[in-house]
């Protein structure tokens, strides 16, 4: 098995915050968005080779544990990792954690299917993407009881 890898590191910034003061939900999916894309480039699946290829990716599924707030200065670090690599499509976790406690903030669940964009249809992983995705499966616990 993997380990989880790095996938985006960044900051709360006051303007992340709702009129709780912590940090709104808007941001922890854009910030799993952001390792989204940074895992999916680990995979080969790049900005170039999506438009070069008239191929994309469209998330079907997310599903989200909200774990601990966090507040504007708070560093984040996302770490991923897969669960399930199918034909046509890649499911994987994030894991949110305060970069300064180690506390676990968040937890995603996301399946992304490969597509063609012309034909805006699913469409078969290429082999190589799919091979390199299989090196990152972990076991994960996840947060829900129906796994």
């Amino acid at each position: 098995m993997a380990e989880m890898v790095e996938t985006y590191r960044g900051t709360v910034y006051p303007w992340h915050c709702d009129h709780m003061d912590h940090m709104n939900v808007m941001w922890y999916v854009g910030k799993f968005d952001e390792g989204t894309w940074n895992f999916f480039s680990m995979l080969g699946v790049t900005p170039g080779y999506l438009r070069n290829n008239d191929r994309g990716m469209a998330a079907v599924e997310q599903r989200i544990a909200y774990k601990r707030e966090l507040h504007a200065g708070d560093t984040v670090a996302v770490r991923t990792g897969a669960i399930e690599v199918r034909d046509k499509a890649i499911r994987f976790v994030h894991e949110m954690r305060n970069a300064d406690t180690q506390e676990i903030s968040a937890i995603t669940l996301l399946t992304g299917v490969f597509i063609d964009t012309v034909a805006r249809k699913s469409c078969a992983l290429p082999g190589i993407v799919a091979a390199r995705a299989r090196e990152f499966i972990i076991s994960y616990d996840l947060p829900w009881q129906d796994r």
